[in-house]
């Protein structure tokens, strides 16, 4: 069995933004994750389950950290996610210490972005239009739903 190696920033977000897609599919918000090793191998992927799973902590960027399972050290570690990380995912990422996230799109919700990099957490933020315009027209079509994904009444 052959290994595979994500090694751009493009190839690991496309892991990610198929998570998206298939958490859409299933009537979910369509936000995906991937977490990879420093060699650019794949320790795990997922979506935001909110919605199938009814469990409010199943955001992608989690889903893809327990699908991981433990790591002994995520310093090294690269998180892709198609959208700006919310805080509550922003807080995982420097409570374990994830060395770099590379962002979808932060256009449509921007999140802890600022504050990652404020504490030293490495963020490429790629806009990619496709990933813009999914969760935009989610948003505009979900109004209630996305309020309740993000805390926001």
């Amino acid at each position: 069995m052959t290994e595979t190696f994500y090694r751009t920033d493009a190839d690991k977000l496309a892991v990610a933004a198929a998570e998206a897609l298939k958490g859409q599919a299933e009537g979910g918000i369509p936000i995906g994750a991937a977490l990879f090793d420093e060699e650019g191998r794949l320790l795990g992927s997922g979506h935001n389950q909110r919605v199938q799973g009814g469990n409010p902590a199943l955001h992608g960027e989690t889903a893809a950290f327990l699908a991981a399972g433990r790591q002994k050290s995520y310093r090294r570690t690269t998180m892709a996610t198609t959208l700006s990380p919310c805080w509550y995912c922003s807080g995982l990422v420097r409570q374990f210490n994830i060395g770099r996230v590379i962002v979808g799109e932060n256009e449509n919700f921007f999140g802890g972005q600022d504050w990652l990099v404020e504490n030293g957490t490495e963020v490429t933020t790629i806009n990619d239009p496709e990933l813009i315009r999914i969760m935009g027209e989610f948003i505009e079509a979900n109004p209630e739903l996305w309020n309740e994904d993000i805390g926001e009444e």
